[in-house]
């Protein structure tokens, strides 16, 4: 193993817990951090420990120190724990899908290969049952099957970056960090009219912004939203509000615009004078967790990857450098200061 490659091995333990109702995820963080720093927690029931760092300190091999953290768990809070650990988060996290609580697996880092290529291409992250279907149709029904096609072959299969994707875990390429920071439940953006707007157009035109605010949001934090509320207030005041559970969770603003749209439209506004719309994406989680529902029109694929370069565009240049062509006319057809948008998080 050359030095380099040394440098940048990792150790992670990915563990699910099986918890009472008398103990919370969160409960567990203590006793997770007395043996490292590195440790994310994902709700409802998992945890994730980068133990790289804490090898030399407790002398321990990375499973070892797993096994260390099942006994305590146990001993402390009555909680039994499926652990799995690997060189990569991915590696971890399905070797712990295999795992029955209070047992360990563990994948060393000269075994992904032979770990990763018999398993069902299902059990890859990232593999939805739509995708499962299609490459189970075309002859592609373990890991091993899918690692062998080329790349050029998988993204003709399932789009640009979705093959891609998928492309490189089947080789046990995954680089995601474990995040420390907690991770926010929500976030959510606010537009207020400088006058009480009965205009229906105005409305929608409000909404398509705030799912762009949303979305790149999300998208700077590699997160999506799994549903969406949107509330509305009347110049008296009063509120109504809706939610919905998005078919699958997002970040991209398309799809935020359109349920924010099917979400205004239930409320069936009838000359209705609104002082400020709010929409907030819920029940957040990690993106990478998030399987995309396969479409056969490619102008989809085509349209993430436009998203994707007007995100760059938008980082280098600031944020109003591209808007669509409905947020541009509403700029140049009112006056400063009608409206505002603002974002926040919880």
């Amino acid at each position: 193993m050359t030095t380099t490659t040394a440098q940048q091995l990792r150790h992670i333990a990915h563990l699910r817990f099986e918890l009472p109702d008398t103990v919370q995820l969160e409960d567990l963080r203590p006793l997770l951090e007395q043996v490292t720093p590195q440790v994310q927690l994902l709700e409802p029931d998992t945890a994730v420990l980068d133990v790289t760092g804490a090898l030399r300190f407790w002398n321990r091999t990375a499973a070892e120190i797993a096994r260390l953290i099942q006994l305590r768990a146990a001993a402390h809070h009555s909680v039994r724990a499926a652990a799995g650990t690997g060189p990569s988060r991915m590696v971890a996290a399905m070797a712990c899908a295999l795992t029955p609580p209070g047992h360990l697996t563990t994948v060393e880092p000269d075994a992904v290969a032979a770990f990763l290529r018999p398993r069902p291409v299902r059990e890859l992250p990232g593999v939805g049952p739509a995708t499962a279907r299609l490459l189970i149709q075309h002859g592609v029904h373990t890991v091993g099957d899918l690692a062998g096609l080329p790349l050029a072959t998988v993204q003709r299969l399932l789009g640009a970056r979705t093959g891609r994707t998928l492309h490189d875990r089947t080789h046990g390429h995954d680089h995601r960090p474990v995040v420390t920071e907690p991770v926010a439940r929500s976030t959510s953006a606010e537009h207020r009219f400088t006058r009480d707007e009965l205009d229906p157009a105005q409305h929608r035109r409000a909404l398509l912004d705030l799912a762009g605010q949303l979305g790149t949001r999300l998208r700077t934090d590699a997160q999506v939203a799994a549903s969406l509320t949107i509330t509305v207030r009347y110049a008296d005041g009063s509120t109504t509000t809706r939610t919905r559970t998005l078919a699958e969770a997002t970040h991209h603003t398309a799809l935020l615009a359109r349920s924010a749209y099917d979400l205004y439209d239930t409320l069936g506004l009838q000359r209705a004078r609104v002082r400020s719309i709010t929409l907030r994406g819920e029940n957040l989680r990690p993106a990478e967790h998030a399987a995309r529902q396969l479409a056969f029109d490619h102008t989809v694929d085509k349209a993430l990857l436009i998203e994707a370069v007007q995100d760059r565009a938008r980082q280098r240049y600031g944020t109003d450098v591209i808007k669509p062509a409905a947020l541009a006319e509403r700029h140049r057809s009112t006056t400063p200061g009608n409206g505002s948008g603002r974002l926040r998080a919880s």
